[in-house]
């Protein structure tokens, strides 16, 4: 079973949803991310900072007012 990691930026203004997220990447290194954020222009800012680390956006769902995005890395 693989582990999930969770970023909630859920409340925080960017550029702060796009910092953690970044953060956490260079944390994992690789694997499996979760971010959820509701700052409008995050989902787009996360994904260029994702894919700028080698990471690739596997899905990114609007959901109650939130956009939960799932990042990975071989």
């Amino acid at each position: 079973m693989s582990k999930t990691n969770l970023v909630d930026a859920r409340g925080l203004s960017c550029p702060q949803p796009v910092l953690e997220a970044s953060d956490m990447m260079d944390v994992l290194g690789q694997g499996r991310l979760e971010v959820l954020t509701d700052c409008g222009a995050s989902p787009e800012n996360v994904a260029r900072a994702a894919h700028s680390k080698g990471w690739r956006v596997v899905s990114s769902v609007e959901e109650a007012g939130s956009v939960r995005m799932v990042l990975e890395k071989p």
